[in-house]
């Protein structure tokens, strides 16, 4: 990957910002305004084009903000945007809501892609070996990127048979490792306008499965991310959840 600067790298990462929550073409004028930077609305378009000539962003039209490249969001991915954890309040909260689906006594592949959807907003692909399951198919749907009705009937026909890729996906991947496959990367063909993320796991038991979770290209990679190592580390521990009595009320560790 090309080395770029520190503030063309913060120009990017709040254009990927901007456009995850906006899913509008980000100009210059609400990066200046909204964003912080203390250089001039026109240095910061003259950075964005400078960006765009690299490959990183691009105009769906000439008078138009500008959007992500995939390459601009692997960029983003492997450079820019780090860690993020869960907060315990969220750590909780995804333990409370796992025990609740465990108590209806449903498989643990459906609990895991039905939590994950809630939580990301996006479709959750959840199995054991050739048992998998799917949540979430309506919400990745309602995205913008997606109203076109080609484009709509495009990615609901690929996602149909999604469970039969999973298994030569999870073959290419090591133990414990999460892998980012963006818009054209992804071996999933007919969803290259989406984004995947994926990890393998093992059961206490020790059997393997995978979870994967795809959305829009401007999903929320580092939170996503966040979420599957979470649940990842939920199941293969020894104790999925433990519960203390503590004064009548239980409290989740």
């Amino acid at each position: 990957m090309q080395k770029i600067s520190d503030r063309h790298k913060k120009i990017l990462a709040a254009v990927i910002e901007e456009y995850t929550t906006s899913a509008v073409p980000v100009g210059s004028k609400i990066l200046s305004d909204k964003y912080g930077f203390k250089i001039s609305s026109a240095t910061i378009r003259n950075d964005m084009a400078e960006l765009e000539e690299a490959g990183l962003l691009y105009q769906t039209h000439i008078s138009s903000g500008r959007i992500p490249t995939d390459k601009g969001y692997r960029l983003f991915v492997e450079e820019i945007m780090g860690d993020k954890k869960l907060s315990l309040v969220e750590q909780r909260k995804m333990q409370s809501e796992m025990l609740k689906l465990k108590a209806q006594n449903k498989q643990l592949s459906r609990v895991t892609a039905k939590l994950l959807s809630s939580l990301s907003g996006n479709l959750v692909i959840s199995g054991l070996e050739k048992d998998f399951c799917d949540f979430g198919m309506r919400e990745l749907l309602a995205n913008p990127e997606f109203q076109n009705v080609d484009e709509f009937c495009r990615i609901a026909e690929a996602l149909d048979y999604i469970d039969e890729n999973m298994n030569t996906i999870l073959l290419k991947m090591k133990d414990g490792e999460t892998k980012f496959f963006i818009g054209k990367e992804n071996p999933i063909k007919g969803i290259d306008n989406c984004s995947m993320v994926v990890t393998p796991y093992k059961t206490k038991s020790g059997e393997k499965g995978v979870l994967a979770i795809v959305g829009p290209k401007r999903m929320k990679y580092a939170k996503n991310k966040s979420l599957l190592d979470y649940v990842k580390k939920m199941i293969g521990s020894s104790v999925m959840i433990a519960l203390v009595f503590h004064g009548g009320t239980i409290f989740i560790k």
